[in-house]
């Protein structure tokens, strides 16, 4: 094999690929993408136009593997439902068991590098203590150094606080024990939507028609944003002047957030704060909400995700959406590539981070 560090373009295998968002990271940062696959064909179908015909649809154990040692790295994301504090946390879940799947790929493709992807509490919560030490043990016995970390997408110019784990693993030398931040300031929502076309304009159209309602019985808590509940659904109201929460695959009806228009174009108070501040003072809930209250589009979800703009999405909204909120932001894993080829001695020609910053759109009142 030729030596890591001639390497221009360093071959990379990538299982539970989602719509591409780890493996653009990696192709940014100077990788060649090789073999993908996931379960979603619409996912799969946005992959092969984004890293070009590399995906493959169908199940991990049905579909042919890449031959071994096709590949240096191989990445992935299993499915992560039941590690997640959203879902049950339920042990026996079956998803939870495609960590090894993984790991049987790493073992048949045998590369230099492997980096496994997954929610925040697969590597803190005790309830996984055992399946995190099983998978410290398999990975030494395929002749890997291991490094869990747990990165914020917000920590590396990422508008979004999304904290995801990665599991590193090195056949030679050892795993970076950390990644430092690249942003001492985050990128808030009103920043990252300021660089798109106006809303429902072209290149910023694709809009979620599931409606707003306020809930009849709202719970509060001290602001309008952390722990109310104003709203029927779970699409939470964005605070502007910070990065976003996490984006839920559920989004494209009532799961996706909410802005106010009237707040993003003149910078004005939320009618939201003003609603919330009302009904802390005892006012009744309202029956509806203004016009200027929406919900945000595929093109702004992808924008918090920090992929590239004017991608193609395949299959329904719900369909983009899901595919969004499933992804790692490329922004996030192109910095976890960076250090993994640092780490290997790999230096390709080039390497720039996907999606860089644009000058923002003027934003423009609604009719």
């Amino acid at each position: 094999m030729t030596r890591l560090g001639h390497y221009t373009g360093v071959r990379l295998v990538s299982a539970y690929a989602g719509c591409g968002g780890l493996d653009l990271g990696f192709v940014q940062a100077g990788c060649e993408a090789v073999w993908a696959n996931d379960l979603d064909p619409v996912a799969v179908a946005t992959h092969n136009a984004l890293l070009g015909e590399k995906a493959v649809a169908g199940s991990i154990d049905t579909v042919r593997w890449p031959k071994r040692g096709s590949a240096e790295i191989v990445v992935g994301g299993p499915p992560c439902q039941g590690f997640s504090v959203a879902g049950k946390m339920q042990p026996g879940d079956p998803r939870s068991q495609h960590v090894f799947r993984f790991l049987d790929l790493v073992e048949h493709v045998r590369p230099e590098a492997f980096v496994m992807e997954n929610v925040k509490a697969l590597a803190v919560n005790d309830r996984w203590a055992t399946i995190r030490e099983d998978l410290f043990a398999r990975a030494t016995r395929l002749g890997f150094r291991t490094s869990l970390l747990l990165l914020s997408a917000a920590d590396f110019g990422v508008p979004q606080r999304r904290e995801r784990m990665f599991l590193i693993g090195l056949r030679r030398d050892d795993p970076p024990a950390k990644i430092d931040a690249t942003v001492s300031s985050p990128l808030t929502v009103a920043e990252a939507l300021g660089r798109l076309p106006r809303w429902g304009a072209r290149g910023n159209e694709t809009i979620c028609t599931a409606g707003i309602t306020p809930a009849k019985r709202p719970i509060l808590r001290p602001t309008a944003y952390r722990g109310s509940l104003l709203f029927n659904g779970n699409g939470r109201p964005l605070k502007l002047d910070l990065p976003a929460p996490t984006l839920p695959a559920s989004m494209g009806g009532n799961a996706t957030p909410i802005v106010d228009q009237h707040e993003l174009e003149t910078g004005e108070e939320s009618w939201i704060v003003g609603y919330h501040r009302r009904l802390m003072e005892g006012g009744a809930p309202v029956k509806r909400v203004p016009a200027h209250l929406r919900r945000i589009t595929v093109e702004e979800a992808a924008e918090l995700q920090s992929f590239p703009r004017g991608m193609q999405w395949f299959g329904t909204n719900s369909a983009k959406y899901r595919q969004i909120g499933n992804a790692v932001p490329p922004r996030l894993a192109f910095e976890v590539a960076r250090a993994v080829l640092d780490a290997l001695g790999a230096s390709p020609e080039s390497a720039a981070p996907p999606n860089l910053p644009a000058q923002p759109h003027r934003l423009l009142p609604l009719p």
